[in-house]
């Protein structure tokens, strides 16, 4: 893959604050065209990896290029190619939804018709509606408007459904894979791990300012961390045995038991169940660590 396919390149990206280091050696790129999910717990390194790529915070050291721009130095035009949807915003609630996106349409050179956007977040209904009076999923939809009205090439979404209902996440959805079926690359933050399963073409899970794994959603975490497991009771004792063969050992089980095992539970690590594994995993060779510094 060369330079020019990808969107977003960083390289041994680093972030001192005094004495404490925020990012450790952040190495990845998107593709263009692709969804890519930076997964982590709070204090990660997620807000300061992105607020670096998004020209708002300065690296202490290593690369970054954001469609083919250094971010530290990007000027009115590179910041006219990208789209940000942070996690709160500070839209005003006394204009109407097309008033908002009107005024935000005057910012660039070649936005999106106000029309056609208003139809692709799903809010042609409240178009005249203040945005003071809408659900907090359709002002959500106002901001994802407001991130894209700029016709951006890379539309950056932190956290974009936090507070949603099952409902409006999934209407969600189908909005950011309408934007992504037209060819917008996109850089997505979430706690959903199911979110990013539906959402992300590659992932990378970043712990401690590290990167921990990174790669399609079907890789991360390695083949044996998605081995199916088989839980049961014996004799009050609870067991478990990960194997490829679920079936099989289930049909031990029951000929040696002499019939269904107490409790029996077949489970296949979700994308969760794996993530949680990564960053406990991390976790443990960070202290691992410092003990052996200590």
């Amino acid at each position: 893959m060369t330079n020019s396919d990808n969107v977003v390149s960083v390289t041994d990206l680093r972030k001192n604050y005094g004495g404490v280091t925020g990012l450790d050696g952040v190495t990845f790129d998107i593709r263009r065209g692709e969804t890519f999910a930076l997964l982590g717990p709070n204090g990660a390194g997620k807000s300061t990896t992105i607020e670096i790529l998004e020209g708002y915070r300065d690296r202490t050291s290593g690369d970054a290029s954001v469609l083919g721009v250094d971010p530290q130095r990007g000027g009115i035009d590179w910041k006219a190619r990208i789209g940000i949807v942070l996690q709160s915003t500070g839209e005003s609630g006394n204009v109407t939804v097309q008033e908002q996106l009107t005024h935000f349409a005057g910012y660039y050179p070649n936005p999106r018709d106000i029309n056609e956007v208003i139809d692709a977040v799903g809010l042609r209904e409240k178009a005249k509606t203040r945005i003071g009076k809408l659900s907090g999923g359709q002002r959500r939809r106002v901001d994802v408007a407001l991130g894209i009205i700029g016709r951006p090439e890379l539309l950056f979404l932190d956290e974009p459904t936090t507070g949603f209902d099952p409902e409006a996440r999934r209407q969600f959805w189908t909005l950011i894979d309408g934007l992504k079926a037209d060819g917008t690359s996109i850089l997505l933050t979430t706690h959903y791990l199911d979110e990013a399963a539906h959402l992300a073409d590659r992932a990378a899970v970043i712990n401690g300012g590290r990167i921990v794994d990174m790669g399609t959603i079907g890789e991360i975490g390695g083949s044996e961390a998605r081995v199916p497991v088989v839980r049961w009771n014996d004799g009050g004792t609870k067991r478990e045995q990960r194997t490829h063969e679920p079936a099989a050992l289930v049909a031990h089980l029951r000929t040696d038991l002499g019939g269904e095992p107490d409790g029996l539970e077949v489970i296949r690590p979700s994308l969760e169940d794996i993530y949680l594994d990564l960053v406990g995993a991390s976790r443990a060779d960070a202290l691992t660590t410092e003990a052996a510094l200590a």
